[in-house]
């Protein structure tokens, strides 16, 4: 039952509140002047952000009590916090040099 239960949880964190995230993300680069439909891959940034997230925080608050429960290496997180940072930063830049 805990299993279901942290699936739920991760399937709520993911699709839902990342898929909130993921259309604000949308609407500020609507009001910069960025056409999203474009740079639809920037997106996944939100994602990453919430997989680091989840791999170091939140797994540990949740219901599955089971093994495996590690925290991503200090490395990797750096790494993909600084792709999310890039993967934001990009579509900005793109716009600015077409145009």
């Amino acid at each position: 039952m805990r299993v279901i239960l942290e699936l739920i949880r991760i399937i709520f964190l993911f699709v839902i509140i990342g898929g909130i995230c993921a259309s604000i993300l949308e609407h500020v680069y609507s009001a910069m002047g960025i056409d999203s439909n474009k740079y639809g891959w920037s997106s996944i940034s939100v994602f990453i952000l919430f997989f680091v997230l989840f791999r170091n925080k939140l797994q540990f608050s949740g219901w599955y009590k089971g093994k495996g429960k590690i925290r991503l290496p200090k490395k990797v997180s750096q790494i993909l916090i600084v792709s999310v940072i890039v993967l934001l930063i990009f579509p900005a830049i793109l716009s600015f040099i077409k145009n």
